[in-house]
């Protein structure tokens, strides 16, 4: 099975969503969450409007897709989700600078980002562990 990588970062006004990995997917949004809607949209829209021996070979046969987020539009998407607070707890990192971060007023270094994305995965690992 093929993964479509889909990219959302902050732009200067915008939003923006966008395939790394195939030609042809993109779009934009006031948010984070719009942004990611209305790629899912496209994407369906974009395969659903060709013939299958016109679409890119990525998209021929079944396919994810994978998210992939700058730190500003990742804490502004789950922000419902993960509070600074709840991110400090998880991450060690403290809360002003993932405020910061959330609002682009910094942006985070290399080892912090991954130290949110190390902590974001162990967390979900811990929750597919749990039966209820």
């Amino acid at each position: 099975m093929e993964t479509v990588k889909i990219v959302i970062e902050k732009s200067v006004d915008y939003y923006d969503a966008y395939s790394e990995n195939c030609d042809g997917i993109y779009c934009a949004g006031e948010t984070a969450e719009a942004a990611k809607e209305d790629v899912l949209k496209g994407l369906n829209l974009f395969v659903n409007s060709r013939k299958k021996e016109d679409l890119p070979t990525i998209l021929q046969d079944e396919y994810r897709v994978e998210f992939q987020y700058d730190v500003q539009s990742f804490l502004n998407y789950y922000s419902e989700i993960f509070n600074c607070t709840a991110l400090e707890r998880l991450t060690g990192i403290n809360q002003k600078l993932l405020h910061h971060s959330a609002a682009g007023l910094k942006k985070p270094r290399e080892s912090q980002r991954k130290k949110i994305e190390t902590s974001l995965h162990r967390l979900g690992n811990e929750l597919l562990a749990v039966r209820l």
